[in-house]
């Protein structure tokens, strides 16, 4: 079954005040749309995603997620609602939908897992806070009492099966405020999934600025990685995503590039996920001389769909041959690319044992890494 997820991006954001769209806007170093689609990207139940873009925005997209491997960007219309239909009308053949503002960056991997198990029982499901603080009508002074008793706030993304909101939202009438109401009109049965206080909408500029202070006060966590690797007959290692000329071969299930097998343990160590041998076991034949880059692109994934941010990594080879300190600019380089980082938060050194132990004897090469993240 196909999940296909919209990211609702066409508007205007006016009330955040001046300087652009607030959807293009930075927060924490990066565009605010990048952050709900990297994530939504990286989970493992969602199949593709596309952004639903307002016209003339094209070029700001691409600066902000032209790398990411996102599908075709949709053209929006005038009004939230066209522009979701629009979107519906591009992912024919989808199973699940989900629909998502852009402007609701920390949305995390648990969240997305509630709803698309809510879909199994409902139609749709979306994610709703009950309302905790005491109703009053009014302007300026108190006129009247709201019971708050069954009453929600209603988040996003919103998870429905496709064909039944494409007909609803198709039969719609102008004036909904989200797709539940869309649904709910046309008579599908919507689940309430438990919402998050993170998953707030940024549409004020304060809001930018309690996003600000919440990415400064995440924690960090670090994880360590290890790997080995003999020698074998050969002309040439893979090291850190580069190949290095030798007169000897490393031995492995895959390319086995000791220090990406090395740098995605230390990935996976610090979201607590296992290690590589979980994700891509030898005994598996799909692996057999597959490029390491999938392993450590898989763990960058991981630690996004976790609400992680890849702040440092620091590796170090060691071996006596070959040497590695004229491929150590592009080792950091191919890394960085991987990883989607900067250069200057790679490093890569290179020791030997002073001739002790395996590595001493050259009869392979070690690898230990440690990677910082964010979340």
């Amino acid at each position: 079954m196909t999940t296909v997820c919209l990211i609702v991006a066409a508007g205007m954001g006016e009330r955040a005040g001046d300087g652009g769209p607030k959807q293009y806007r930075v927060l924490g170093g990066k565009p605010l749309l990048r952050w709900s689609a990297e994530r939504l990207a990286a989970h493992p139940r969602i199949d593709r995603v596309h952004v639903v873009i307002g016209d003339g925005q094209r070029k700001a997209y691409d600066e902000a997620c032209g790398d990411l491997a996102l599908g075709e960007p949709v053209i929006g219309g005038s009004s939230r609602q066209e522009s979701v239909l629009r979107g519906l009308e591009t992912v024919e053949g989808a199973a699940n939908v989900l629909i998502h503002d852009a402007a609701r960056p920390f949305i995390s991997a648990d969240m997305v897992d509630r709803l698309l198990s809510a879909l199994e029982t409902h139609d749709g499901a979306v994610p709703a806070l009950p309302v905790v603080d005491s109703l009053r009508t009014g302007s300026t002074r108190i006129e009247g009492e709201v019971a708050r008793d069954g009453l929600n706030r209603v988040q996003t993304p919103q998870a429905f099966h496709y064909l039944p909101l494409l007909g609803a939202h198709r039969a719609a009438s102008p004036g909904a405020t989200d797709d539940a109401a869309v649904a709910r009109a046309a008579g599908l049965s919507v689940a309430m999934a438990p919402g998050d206080e993170d998953l707030f909408k940024l549409t004020y500029a304060e809001d930018f600025q309690r996003a600000e202070r919440m990415i400064a006060g995440r924690g960090f966590r670090t994880g360590t990685g290890f790997d080995v690797h003999r020698f074998e007959a050969g002309d040439h290692v893979m090291l850190c995503g580069i190949t290095v000329p030798h007169d000897a071969g490393l031995k492995g299930h895959s390319d086995a590039d000791v220090g990406l097998h090395a740098l995605t343990d230390a990935l996976l160590g610090a979201i607590g996920a296992g290690d590589i041998g979980d994700h891509f076991p030898p005994s598996d034949p799909q692996w057999r001389a597959a490029a390491s880059d999938r392993f450590l692109a898989h763990a960058r994934d991981l630690v996004t769909a976790a609400g992680g941010v890849i702040e440092h990594c620091d590796l170090t080879l060691i071996c006596e041959r070959p040497k590695v300190g004229p491929y150590r600019p592009a080792m950091r380089a191919r890394i960085a690319e991987i990883l989607r980082l900067p250069e200057g938060r790679i490093s890569v050194k290179a020791t030997t044992t002073e001739g002790l132990g395996f590595t001493g004897r050259r009869e392979g090469i070690a690898a230990q890494a440690a990677a910082t993240i964010r979340i």
